[in-house]
C-alpha cells in the first residue's frame, strides 16, 4: 500500500459513493489505474465493504448503546461468535481495552434493549457486562 491507496482509502471513507472518475482527478492517475488500485485493496481484505451510515434515532431506534462485556479467558471466542451473531448487534469487536469484548447494540425501544442486556448477561462465561447508552448519534 502506497499514498495514493491511503488516499483512495481517506476519499472513500469521506464519501464511500465518490466516483472513480472524481477519485482519478484528485489523485492525477486514470480511472483505470483507480479501478485496479481498489480491487486490489478489496482482494485484500483492506476494503471490507462500502457502506452506509445512519442514524439510529431517526429511523426508529431509541434503545441505542455501546457495551463492553468481560468473560473468563476459556469462553471468549466462544461468547464472541454469540454476540456477533445477535440480530441487534451492529458491530462487534475483540479489544484489549477496558473490556474483552465491545459492540454497539440498536433497539427499537429502551425496554427491549434493557431485556436484550438480561439476555446476555446469562451467556455462559460472561462475568461483566457495561452498557453505555447513547442518547445521540453525532457524525
Amino acid at each position: 500500500m502506497d499514498k495514493r491507496d491511503e488516499k483512495i482509502i481517506e476519499l472513500l471513507m469521506d464519501n464511500s459513493r465518490i466516483s472513480f472518475t472524481t477519485i482519478a482527478e484528485e489523485l492525477g492517475i486514470s480511472e483505470t489505474a483507480v479501478r485496479k488500485r481498489m480491487k486490489k485493496l478489496e482482494e485484500s481484505g483492506i476494503i471490507k465493504a462500502y457502506t452506509l451510515l445512519v442514524d439510529p434515532f431517526l429511523i426508529g431506534y431509541d434503545g441505542v448503546a455501546l457495551v463492553g462485556i468481560d468473560t473468563t479467558p476459556n469462553k471468549l471466542l466462544e461468547v464472541f461468535e454469540k454476540i456477533k451473531h445477535i440480530k441487534e448487534v451492529r458491530y462487534a469487536a475483540l479489544s484489549s481495552g477496558d473490556h474483552m469484548i465491545v459492540f454497539e447494540v440498536w433497539c427499537k425501544t429502551k425496554k427491549e434493549l434493557k431485556s436484550l442486556l438480561k439476555d446476555i448477561e446469562r451467556i455462559d462465561g460472561i462475568t461483566r457486562v457495561c452498557p453505555a447508552i447513547l442518547l445521540k448519534h453525532v457524525t
